[in-house]
């Protein structure tokens, strides 16, 4: 018997999924449970169009992520933070200071896409990424500076 899958099952298939189970298992777990829907002409079309607007989407927002990307690309942050007497730094510069440094530029970046090589506890200039997905990285300059 031919089942939709409505949710993950293991062993089975993932939500989506049309696979092919025997009809006791289909009748007596997947259907009982909510977990299936018999897989009609209209269900099938439905799950195909789903899967292509998905990948339109996913295609769009990776569009808009290189495009991004491409702008933050070589991007200099300037992040002052408080530092002693003697030039000694109180804390370190963040990942959430830099991302709002960025947004300062007009660059709205998450604070968890942001890496740094190192923990920038002195004042000097370091290199940082930007990974806004999987082969999406922009690497960008953060100009640690004392504050005044």
């Amino acid at each position: 018997m031919k089942v939709i899958l409505k949710a993950d099952v293991k062993g089975t298939g993932k939500k989506g999924d049309i696979v092919d189970v025997s009809d006791g298992f289909a009748k007596n777990f997947l259907l009982r449970r909510g977990l299936a829907e018999i897989a009609t002409a209209s269900g099938v079309n439905e799950i195909e169009q789903q899967r292509s607007a998905d990948a339109f989407h996913k295609a769009e927002t990776e569009k808009a992520l290189r495009e991004l990307a491409a702008q933050v690309n070589g991007t200099m942050v300037t992040v002052s933070i408080r530092t002693g007497k003697n030039g000694k730094v109180f804390g370190s510069v963040t990942s959430e200071k830099i991302a709002s440094a960025l947004l300062a530029l007009g660059y709205e970046v998450d604070k968890k896409r942001i890496v740094t090589k190192e923990a920038l506890k002195a004042v000097g200039v370091y290199d940082a990424e930007v990974r806004f997905m999987e082969g999406v990285v922009a690497k960008i300059k953060v100009n640690v500076v004392p504050a005044e």
